[in-house]
């Protein structure tokens, strides 16, 4: 159900909204200079450009399935201290206890079996280094999200098989609480990633769908034009535009930290 093909365009539709969300991350991580990381499910690289403009790193891993991702990032974000290699986060090819930090940005729930994955990011950490993770709050909070697949829904009811809040339970405070728990993650703390999503107009909005790259742009691939079309027209009239068409979606993410024992 989801598609991870093409750097440029996850940029296009979801590269441009982590970002956002990176910066208050690793704000709130409050972390030194000087540390080794490891970027789980990287993608286009964009956590790992932030901490090494914030954070000052010893060194960044950056992992990833997919190749054309890979590509993108090494291309894109290369630095001195970077390294980004073609991973399978349930089974990461490094030794135990190699770096201090892990971090998963809206890639968690995208782990065939994310406790699998969280259990690998201990291992390859330090006794007491830090777990950190943010997802989007499908249900409640990412409303441009929320807006799709309302949309969606109302038009296709197969649509409710491919949408986030059903699929990805884990993607609220007491899911990730739950899963850390389960994983025997230490001192951990869930905190609200607020941000708001600004499209300087409908097709800002809409064009970024026809990528086929993540949840909602592959499922869209997979309909009619048809289909297509009275989302699209649905969406128009249900997004608040304001008078010069410009559109703005309040969307939270969910983060949560922890320590390994």
């Amino acid at each position: 159900m989801d598609r991870w093909t093409s750097g440029a365009d996850y940029e296009q539709w979801m590269g441009r909204w982590s970002r956002l969300l990176a910066q208050d991350f690793l704000d709130w991580l409050n972390l030194p200079a000087g540390l080794r990381w490891i970027d789980v499910c990287c993608g286009s690289g964009v956590i790992t450009e932030a901490i090494v403009e914030r954070n000052a790193p010893a060194s960044i891993v950056a992992v990833d399935v997919s190749v054309e991702q890979i590509n993108f990032a090494r291309k894109h974000r290369a630095r001195p201290n970077v390294t980004f290699e073609l991973a399978d986060a349930m089974a990461l090819p490094f030794a135990d206890s190699s770096f201090d930090v892990a971090v998963c940005g809206l890639g968690l729930n995208y782990i065939p079996n994310p406790g699998q994955g969280l259990k690998e990011f201990c291992r390859v950490l330090r006794p007491e280094g830090m777990v950190a993770v943010y997802v989007w709050d499908y249900a409640q909070g990412a409303r441009f999200l929320r807006e799709f697949w309302d949309a969606a829904i109302a038009i296709d009811s197969e649509a409710t098989a491919y949408d986030q809040a059903r699929r990805f339970p884990i993607c609220t405070p007491e899911g990730l609480r739950g899963l850390f728990e389960q994983s025997r993650l230490e001192d951990s703390s869930v905190h609200a990633l607020d941000v708001v999503t600004r499209f300087i107009s409908f097709d800002d909005y809409w064009e970024p769908l026809l990528t086929g790259q993540g949840s909602a742009p592959n499922y869209l691939a997979t309909r009619d034009r048809k289909i297509q079309d009275a989302i699209r027209e649905r969406l128009r009239s249900a997004l608040p535009a304001n008078a010069h068409g410009e559109i703005e979606l309040p969307s939270r993410a969910l983060a949560i930290r922890a320590r390994r024992p």
